[in-house]
């Protein structure tokens, strides 16, 4: 049961990256082109698009947090007395991981999205002043 569990969890990371690998192929292409006007942009947006699957998959695969369900955990009682105690995967228990198997995978995603969009908007203020320059330096 728990490597069921352990591969749900794997194919939900692959079809959120999937999807939000879809969503946003055609934003950073454009964006790629026209920051990297060359033909250079195309190896970059495979790059991100792999960057985007890396992170979702890491993201929503949080095996230090699945591994409690594979192994017999820990409990101390008040009195000191250590019990050991197995997590069952109820259906509850379940769909919580999976809601969470998405959340994370879209946090981690967003993220180094975030983290490409500023790049690419610092990139593309430095060009349009570089341009302005040299148009400037022109006209006079």
């Amino acid at each position: 049961m728990p490597f069921l569990f352990l591969f749900s969890i794997f194919i939900v990371s692959i079809l959120i990256s999937w999807i939000i690998a879809k969503v946003f192929n055609s934003p950073i292409k454009k964006i790629l082109e026209k920051i990297i006007n060359d033909p250079i942009s195309d190896a970059w947006r495979k790059y991100l698009i792999f960057a985007i699957y890396i992170t979702g998959i890491s993201s929503g695969v949080r095996i230090w947090e699945i591994e409690r369900y594979f192994g017999v955990s820990e409990v101390a009682r008040e009195g000191g007395e250590i019990i050991q105690k197995a997590i069952s995967l109820t259906p509850e228990r379940w769909t919580l991981e999976i809601l969470r198997t998405i959340i994370e995978a879209l946090q981690g995603i967003s993220v180094m999205l975030l983290i490409f969009f500023i790049f690419a908007l610092i990139a593309f203020v430095i060009m349009k002043a570089i341009e302005s320059k040299h148009s400037e330096k022109k006209n006079v």
